[in-house]
């Protein structure tokens, strides 16, 4: 292994949680932005590569969800709803290609939404000063 692929795997190694998950929405976005410009350039092995891999990380996403919190019954019905949409945009190529956008559109705002959890979970838990008085 290379030292710049040691140097990756040990970095992911050392996220946060959170940290990780926003990385795994980030791939996907990414994925499917690199498929919209595949799909511009009609090299479709990467865009199918790029859907799938995409579908891949919303199954995992799914897989991963703690069933014994609430919310995660609507986010497993998000994602299933992106992986049966992720399959029509692969199957029908350019007649789907407005789905892309929109399935972009709906991972960017899941993460944000969880980007805005942490940061209220983080600010929840920061230690107030207080002035000790004796």
């Amino acid at each position: 292994m290379s030292g710049y692929n040691r140097y990756k795997e040990n970095s992911i190694y050392s996220m946060s949680g959170p940290e990780l998950l926003f990385l795994i929405y980030d791939e996907a976005i990414k994925r499917l932005t690199r498929a919209e410009i595949s799909l511009d350039d009609k090299n479709y092995a990467d865009f199918e590569d790029c859907l799938t891999r995409t579908s891949k990380i919303v199954r995992y996403l799914k897989e991963i969800l703690d069933m014994s919190q609430p919310i995660s019954y609507d986010l497993r019905r998000i994602y299933e709803y992106l992986i049966f949409d992720l399959s029509r945009v692969k199957a029908g190529r350019e007649r789907r290609r407005d789905e892309i956008g929109r399935i972009r559109h709906i991972l960017s705002e899941l993460k944000e939404a969880f980007e805005g959890a942490n940061k209220q979970v983080n600010d929840m838990h920061m230690v107030k000063e207080t002035e000790i008085r004796g």
